[in-house]
């Protein structure tokens, strides 16, 4: 049996970058994996350097691409390709059509990354969903929409999405992250971490931040400009900054891989996105110990357990996130940074890749 992770985006974000991951998982566990995708992709670079097989096609266009879909087709059969699994609603289309032309020789699989927005249950959508042998939902709640909201019939099961847990467990004192990080030693710390983008909510927290009755904390942004976007909401960023007379109080700092530092040097991590499908800056800040302050939409809320692992706030809503920090700050909230790891074990990347093959029907030569 052989794996193909099919991605047509250019782009390289958290759905490109997952799927790389569930490659790179699998293929660790002895399966044979390719990872197709189009001409100057982030994902077919990135593949190459991990030493992955790599499949190049054309960009397909989203529907009705019959063409394209029969080219896919005859690089999978000469492949032996055996499973196909994507992420993108935009590839559902090419995949239809793929399952049409190879029928019983391939089993399709998509890995849900959006939440549904609105229903799916048209002639068109049923047609097309009827081509998916099997859907992933990360989270009990987007299984509850693909049930409300679709006539999908087929193979649907709950498999949280994975992360390597092992990278989270020896992280660096809070003393040594802030001496890192170039941040004040002392004083209660909240952070943001994501691209800077209205979605994230960075505007939103520096808002609340104005609001807060308690003056006496920080907030550290750590991330970059959305690519081929231009600078327009960083600069905004910057003049609110500037004009709330905070510049003291908020620092900005560019991305870095060893995201760890970053949650080790804050108190709290602060997900001020509308409604994150699952959030993988949840599980990567309980991982290391820090309680999350996130919106009360999407998937923060199961993830966090009914505020086990944190406290939730009303989703854009300036007013009660800075209502909820002075909460935080009056009651010096604290929770058990061990308590919190333990929270998050069952997202661990091997826990994954074993649903994922029992919902594939696939065996692992590796335990």
């Amino acid at each position: 049996m052989k794996l193909a992770f099919f991605c047509s985006s250019t782009s390289w974000g958290g759905l490109e970058m997952n799927i790389l991951q569930y490659a790179k998982w699998m293929r660790a566990r002895g399966h044979l994996v390719v990872v197709i995708g189009v001409e100057n992709s982030r994902l077919l670079s990135e593949a190459e350097s991990l030493n992955i097989p790599t499949l190049l096609v054309q960009k397909q266009k989203k529907y009705y691409d019959f063409s394209k879909a029969a080219h896919l087709a005859n690089i999978l059969k000469e492949n032996d390709v055996s499973h196909i699994i994507i992420r993108s609603t935009y590839d559902m289309s090419i995949l239809a059509s793929v399952k049409r032309k190879l029928k019983g020789n391939i089993t399709t699989c998509y890995i849900m990354a959006m939440q549904l927005g609105v229903k799916k249950t048209n002639l068109l959508h049923t047609l097309r969903f009827s081509y998916i042998d099997l859907w992933v939902s990360p989270l009990p709640w987007l299984e509850k929409q693909v049930k409300n909201m679709t006539r999908f019939k087929n193979k649907l099961v709950v498999i949280p999405l994975g992360l390597e847990l092992e990278k989270f467990s020896s992280i660096s004192s809070q003393e040594n992250a802030r001496k890192e990080l170039n941040l004040p030693g002392k004083g209660l710390t909240f952070g943001l971490i994501g691209r800077f983008d209205l979605q994230k909510g960075q505007l939103l927290l520096l808002e609340a931040m104005k609001k807060s009755k308690n003056q006496n904390y920080n907030i550290v942004f750590l991330g970059e400009p959305t690519m081929n976007e231009g600078d327009d909401y960083f600069n905004q960023m910057k003049r609110l900054t500037s004009n709330l007379s905070i510049e003291k109080r908020v620092f900005i700092r560019p991305f870095r891989s060893d995201v760890s530092t970053f949650y080790s040097a804050i108190d709290w991590t602060v997900m001020a996105t509308k409604a994150e499908t699952f959030g993988m800056v949840t599980i990567e800040s309980l991982a290391c110990g820090t309680p999350v302050l996130g919106s009360n939409a999407g998937g923060t809320p199961e993830l966090l357990e009914n505020e086990t692992g944190g406290v939730l706030f009303e989703t854009m809503n300036s007013d009660d996130l800075s209502n909820k920090i002075d909460s935080i700050i009056d009651s010096e909230m604290k929770l058990d940074p061990d308590a919190l790891k333990q929270m998050v074990k069952k997202y661990d990347h091997s826990n994954f890749c074993k649903q994922l093959e029992v919902a594939l029907k696939i065996k692992t030569t590796k335990a």
